[in-house]
Order: C-alpha cells, then sequence, then structure tokens
C-alpha cells in the first residue's frame, strides 16, 4: 500500500464494530487490545533482546520490524524504522504512514484473512506473546509539558487552599495553564518510584526541614504524543492541532505535595513533580479513538480567537485508580471518572503552548493535567480525595489512606466502550519504594 494514498473507506473499516481478528483473544469484550484499537510500542523478548516497535491485539504483539522483512508489512520509507529502540522515525513519517500501517494490520488480523492465520511458521515468527515480552517507553520524549485542565480539579484544589468562593484565579477561564516539566524522569509503567526527599515547611515550624516526602499523591491524567512538530516561531493553530498529534497514553503525575506547597511560590512546581512520572506503554492513535469523540465541556467567557475550534475535541474516555497495599492482595478502586470532563482541549494546549512561538518536536509528551469529575468519588488525586488528608480513604483490604505510604502499588487504567469491544490503553501502574536515607 502507499502510504500517500490513504482510502478513508478502508481507514473507517478498521473501525467497524462487528470487525473481529482470528486472533480469539483480541475477541472478548473486556480486553483492552482489539482489532479496532492497534496501539503502538515498543518491547522486547527473550528471543530478540533488541527493542523495537509493535502492536498489541488481544494477549499478543506483532512484531513490526518482522512483519516487515517478512515482506507482508509495507512502508514508503521501508521497514527499518520499526527496527528502532523507540517510535520517533515511524512516527516522524507522518499520519498517512501511521494510517497506512494501521490499515494493513487490520486487514492482516481480520478473521477472514488467512495469510497470518493459515501460515503457522509466520505467526510463529512475528507475533509475541505479551507475557513473555518486555515493555519499554515507546518514544525519545525531547521535552514534557504538563497542563492544570481540568476545571472541577482546580476548583478543588483552590478552595481547599484559597476563598471558595474565589476558587479559580482569572487567567484559568481564559487559557489553558500549564508548566515545563522534566522529560528525563517520565518511565514506564512498572518501574518503581522512589519516594522523594525535600525541603517540608511544617506548621509549627520557622523554617523548613529536610527529609522524606509525607504527602506523596498521584494524578490522574492523559498524555498525548507529538506526531508532527512545529518550526520555532510558527504557533500550531487550534483548528489544525490534532494533526499534529499522534495518539495519547495514561499519564501519572506523581505528585510530593508537602514539597509541593512549600516550594509552589512564586515560580510553581520544581522538586515536587520532577521526580517520576508514568506513562503506559501502549500509544492509542486518534484514529481508534475517533468513534468515542464527544462535545467538549462549554467554555465561559468563550476564548479568544486563537483558541476557538468548531465541532468535537472531547472524547469518551472511562478512567480508574486502584491501589494495592503492600501486605494485600486485593486493589481498591478509589476513583472513577472520565476524560471528557476536561475544560480545555488537547487542540486548545497545543495550540496555546506554541502561540508565542514555542517549537515542538516528535514524541514530544504533553500532559493533560489532573482529571477530575463533579462527584466526590470522580476525584483523580489524593489530595481531593482525601481533602488533603483530612477524610482518609477506607481500604478493602483493610486500613486507610490519606496519601500513598511505601509499598503501595496504584495503577491508573483507561478505555473507550464500545458497542461489543473496548478501546483500551492497557495499565499505567507504578510503586513506592522508600526514600533514600539523608
Amino acid at each position: 500500500m502507499n502510504p500517500t494514498s490513504i482510502d478513508p473507506a478502508d481507514l473507517q473499516a478498521t473501525r467497524d464494530a462487528s470487525r473481529k481478528s482470528w486472533l480469539a483473544s483480541s475477541n472478548d469484550a473486556q480486553c483492552d487490545f482489539p482489532i479496532q484499537n492497534l496501539p503502538f510500542g515498543i518491547f522486547s523478548d527473550k528471543r530478540n533482546a533488541a527493542p523495537r516497535a509493535g502492536v498489541a491485539i488481544g494477549d499478543a504483539i506483532v512484531d513490526l520490524a518482522a512483519l516487515a522483512d517478512a515482506g507482508k508489512l509495507t512502508l514508503g520509507a521501508g521497514g527499518g524504522v520499526f527496527a528502532k529502540p523507540a517510535l520517533n522515525d515511524f512516527i516522524a513519517l507522518g499520519k498517512d504512514a501511521w494510517r497506512s500501517v494501521r490499515i494493513q494490520l487490520s486487514t492482516l488480523l481480520e478473521a477472514s484473512c488467512p495469510t497470518l492465520r493459515d501460515d503457522p511458521a509466520l505467526r510463529a515468527r512475528v507475533l509475541v506473546a505479551q507475557a513473555d515480552a518486555t515493555l519499554h517507553l515507546p518514544v525519545d520524549i525531547p521535552g514534557y509539558t504538563d497542563f492544570y485542565s481540568s476545571k472541577e480539579h482546580a476548583t478543588n484544589v483552590g478552595s481547599m487552599f484559597r476563598d471558595p468562593k474565589n476558587a479559580l484565579l482569572p487567567n484559568w477561564s481564559e487559557m489553558p495553564i500549564g508548566y515545563n516539566g522534566r522529560a528525563s524522569s517520565v518511565v514506564v509503567s512498572g518501574t518503581p518510584v522512589r519516594r522523594p526527599n525535600g525541603q517540608l515547611k511544617l506548621p509549627d515550624q520557622e523554617r523548613p526541614v529536610f527529609g522524606a516526602c509525607r504527602k506523596l499523591d498521584i494524578e490522574l491524567e492523559t498524555g498525548f504524543i507529538v506526531g508532527r512538530g512545529n518550526a520555532l516561531g510558527e504557533p500550531i493553530a487550534c483548528a489544525d492541532a490534532e494533526d499534529h498529534i499522534f495518539g495519547m497514553v495514561l499519564l501519572n503525575d506523581w505528585s510530593a505535595r508537602d514539597i509541593q506547597q512549600w516550594e509552589y511560590v512564586p515560580l510553581g512546581p520544581f522538586n515536587s513533580k520532577g521526580f517520576a512520572t508514568t506513562i503506559s506503554p501502549w500509544i492509542v492513535t486518534l484514529d481508534a479513538l475517533e468513534p468515542f469523540r464527544v462535545a467538549q465541556p462549554e467554555q465561559e467567557p468563550q476564548p479568544l480567537a486563537y483558541l476557538r475550534h468548531d465541532g468535537r475535541h472531547a472524547f469518551d474516555i472511562e478512567l480508574e485508580v486502584r491501589l494495592r497495599p503492600a501486605d494485600a492482595g486485593e486493589a481498591t478502586t478509589i476513583a472513577r471518572t472520565n476524560f471528557k470532563h476536561m475544560y480545555w482541549t488537547m487542540a486548545q494546549q497545543l495550540a496555546h503552548h506554541t502561540v508565542a512561538g514555542c517549537n515542538t518536536r516528535v514524541g514530544d509528551l504533553m500532559g493533560s493535567g489532573t482529571i477530575s469529575g463533579p462527584t466526590a468519588d470522580s476525584f483523580g488525586s489524593l489530595l481531593e480525595l482525601t481533602w488533603n488528608g483530612q477524610r482518609p480513604l477506607e481500604l478493602a483490604s483493610g486500613g486507610t489512606r490519606a496519601f500513598i505510604v511505601d509499598g503501595d502499588a496504584l495503577t491508573l487504567a483507561g478505555w473507550c466502550q464500545g458497542d461489543g469491544y473496548r478501546v483500551g490503553f492497557g495499565l499505567c501502574e507504578g510503586t513506592i519504594v522508600p526514600a533514600r536515607s539523608s
């Protein structure tokens, strides 16, 4: 297939809710990776320790490099981009290349296609069991920005630490607020997270003390991966911004609330946010998410002209947070919310990020900010769920939590619910290990 001649009908067929695969595990209604999804990631396994590109389908991974070497996956630039330890070179080929690969894979994996289905030797060569694979950070991340785009979250935080009657600062409703994070400390799901040390200002002491964070928190977020950058001094128009987005991941913006409270004024987050950010290993493309597009919340006041876009730019993504203590086999679901509540859209975030002339690059990561819903059980952080520790949560295994303790495993999950199938993100997991002794 020529990636410069994508037939819209072929692309639409990849989203057909009735489409099934010959790989039975992908047809389970609760599977995150049906044939309608086909998310991209980087993996390695025992037979080949080299990290390379793959696509999740059911309980398996399609080895894109092996499939290209077998002559069953064609790309104008050649299959060499799939043998790389990051997806950046493939992503840089552009949207038509992404779509070409999606269409070809959907065809090869479809129930009636004999190419892989009836060739056991080829299947053994190009399919790897997810249970036998190690998943790696999917992209080389040149830059990381985190936004603050949930009105419910910002209102909760403003009410908690400022005046509940004036919870939102005047600029919050005018533009997507964000800060430049630390790309070097973004890690893939499953990487242990060390409790950070830092300065803590205790209420009964005049000066700060140094020690381990006492109010460690999660932030339930998604992130998007930039698929097409922009030159320095050339902003991305809001109407064009989604064409610059490759896909989405789950993101846990681990936060040291007590360190953050002391350092936040005058320049915002620093050590409280730079110790770790966890993302899920599979990137779900916007093409896979298209059937779940919904209208974003009404924005009042109407944004300035450069932040306006017509149509629907939110996505109906169900999200959960689960907490499992080290001494318990049972996890507690502590929050359920939905990405569709986000006030500022991804397109608006990217347009505002570049409006002053900031350039972006392929692989840049943009975090949504904590995703909180309108009800108390839909808040996306322990800060909100426990109201800064005042209302500890009851755990299913016994005990309570105000903030995260050492040994706790936190898991984010997300999916879009289709008719008899779901487009899922897999899991975004991290376990807290003790701080280094000072």
